[in-house]
């Protein structure tokens, strides 16, 4: 395969060679960029011997092949070790003032990102809120390491290994492609229940979790058939890409009729979506006003649950996955989430923690699995991209049982 590697200004470079070198050794195309400051440390003829590849430093080098763009566009998975803290905050930003970054910006590989700096400028704010951005688009990390930095300092900062870089890019190629030839069909965002012209019952989704899913589906391979809820528009501008087919819906029973309809094309149905479990029986056609009278009485009624009505019509060998989202905690959680498992008779069930402050509208999420025994199949924490990879693995595996 096609594999980058970038490598930054920082003394882990020397290590990265190590990298290259198992790289190359696994059979890949191995193209170094290093930055300037790069070959402060390591210098251009070992990279060049490494890697078996001619190494350019510039945008303004090998100008008729349109280097800085042809690296990326060919690129299945672009390595970034050491990654300080600069180049964080530069691929945070959007950067592109060297051929590094020129390079990410072209590229819709993977990225896999080994960050190296001192603990303080580890654990900066600055740098963390960098990373929780990348980690929300989907860039992988590995690392750092606690243990002995240059100066005689010791903390979490140093550069994972070269075998631990390598084996999270073994498994980062092994998942790109690993769900090639299934339609998945994922919802997202949350229903509105029109009270009025002007009002509605609503919740507090996103969209974020069910975006995440779709985007990781299309990059592991998936078509992908995502029915948009009620999303804003700039979480919605993420799942605008190759290999995602985008549909609208607003209210629980138009996402309902949409789902039926896409899970007549899905080998996989994710329901991501928050469904309000409750309609207005009357709906006003015009606005309710004080003058009017009083204050309006609003009778609901019970929406259909769309889940178990996907669950109860499953194909063989379709897989139907559901979310929980629940107030409860420990062990309350997880007995909701079964009972809920057991009701909705899915296939996977995601149970996340949700409150004032996490699961939605926040950049991370917290899930456990359970199976269709109702067993904790396996559990995930971080961005909503990584939980969304950790539930995909988790369809995976159940679709090989």
């Amino acid at each position: 395969m096609e594999i980058v590697v970038g490598v930054t200004g920082g003394i882990a470079a020397y290590k990265t060679v190590h990298l290259v070198r198992l790289l190359i050794g696994d059979g890949h195309n191995v193209h170094v960029v290093p930055t300037p400051d790069a070959l402060r440390f390591v210098g251009l003829p070992t990279w060049e011997a490494i890697s078996r590849n001619r190494v350019t430093t510039s945008v303004h080098e090998d100008v008729p092949q349109v280097r800085h763009v042809a690296l990326g566009q060919a690129a299945e998975l672009i390595i970034v070790a050491p990654a300080t803290a600069n180049t964080l905050a530069s691929m945070a930003a959007g950067l592109a003032h060297d051929l590094l970054g020129t390079t990410l910006l072209a590229s819709r590989a993977p990225v896999l990102v080994a960050p190296a700096m001192h603990t303080e400028m580890w654990q900066h704010p600055a740098t963390q809120a960098n990373m929780a951005t990348l980690r929300a688009r989907g860039v992988q990390v590995v690392g750092p390491d606690d243990g002995p930095l240059t100066g005689g300092d010791s903390g979490p900062g140093r550069m994972s290994e070269p075998e631990a870089i390598h084996a999270a890019a073994v498994a980062l190629l092994q998942r790109r492609h690993d769900l090639a030839g299934l339609t998945i069909a994922v919802s997202a965002g949350g229903t509105r229940e029109p009270i009025d012209p002007v009002r509605f019952i609503g919740n507090r989704s996103s969209g974020r979790q069910g975006v995440a899913l779709a985007v990781a589906a299309a990059e592991r391979g998936a078509q992908v058939l995502l029915a948009s809820a009620n999303i804003d528009g700039d979480v919605l501008a993420e799942a605008r890409r190759p290999g995602v087919e985008i549909t609208q819906a607003g209210s629980a029973a138009e996402l309902s009729e949409l789902m039926a309809q896409l899970a007549t094309r899905a080998d996989v149905v994710i329901m991501a979506a928050a469904v309000a479990d409750y309609r207005v029986v009357e709906v006003s056609d015009g606005k309710l006003t004080k003058e009017s009278g009083g204050v309006p009485t609003i009778r609901l009624t019970e929406n259909e649950d769309i889940l178990a009505g996907l669950a109860s019509r499953r194909r063989p060998g379709q897989t139907i996955v559901g979310f929980a989202a629940e107030t409860a905690r420990g062990d309350e959680l997880l007995e909701r989430g079964r009972r809920k498992r057991r009701r909705k008779g899915v296939d996977l069930l995601a149970v996340n923690e949700v409150g004032w402050t996490t699961g939605f509208g926040v950049a991370d999420n917290k899930l456990v699995i359970l199976d269709a025994a109702d067993a904790v199949t396996s559990e995930a924490a971080g961005s909503k991209r990584e939980v969304a990879d950790a539930l995909l693995d988790a369809v995976l595996a159940a679709r090989r049982a």
